[in-house]
């Protein structure tokens, strides 16, 4: 697919808007819901943040972005009794990367609208993302069970969406506001 229609631009008054790549496949495939144009800035934006401190640490990761700002960022390092009652997991069964999503959800709880995920999304972290406030999710892939967990959420409706953990996108990056073109190398 090299182009996918959105459920409207940053506002729902603009009803026309896409996402398309300009030389090849689009990287992503939407399992569930139907992203908006903020949902899929919050979701790439957060997938190279996780990316990142996945390759540097070596450690499952975990972002949650809102309106295109960083709410908060995590790697998978285990958590005492008591970090566990502060973020309101104590209840769950904690993977690495479920202890990753409590910890970045918790350095801003109310700012926590999109998700990344740097691996596979398990059983674990799904019941936590079911139980918390998020329009979506973006991962290199999904358990069977925790696509079903996540399937439900929002009435049917939650944003998953797939990204293929080996897309490198092309160096330069470029936006069009107000009919002027802006183009930087991206940062690495």
């Amino acid at each position: 697919m090299k182009e996918l229609l959105l459920k409207y631009g940053c506002n729902p008054n603009q009803s026309k808007a896409r996402i398309y790549s300009k030389i090849g496949e689009l990287p992503i495939e939407v399992l569930n819901g139907r992203p908006g144009y903020i949902n899929f800035l919050d979701a790439f934006n957060s997938w190279q943040l996780v990316k990142e401190l996945k390759e540097a640490t070596g450690l499952p990761a975990a972002a949650s972005f809102k309106h295109v700002s960083p709410a908060g960022a995590a790697v998978g390092l285990p958590m005492s009794d008591v970090l566990k009652k502060i973020y309101y997991v104590d209840d769950l069964a904690l993977t690495p990367l479920a202890t990753a999503y409590a910890r970045a959800r918790g350095a801003d709880r109310m700012s926590s609208y999109f998700v990344a995920l740097s691996d596979i999304c398990d059983r674990e972290t799904a019941a936590m993302l079911a139980r918390e406030v998020s329009d979506g999710v973006i991962a290199p892939g999904y358990t069977e069970e925790a696509l079903e967990i996540l399937k439900t959420k929002r009435k049917g409706t939650y944003n998953i969406i797939k990204i293929d953990p080996s897309y490198i996108p092309e160096i330069q990056e470029t936006k069009d506001v107000f009919g002027i073109t802006f183009e930087q190398d991206r940062n690495e």
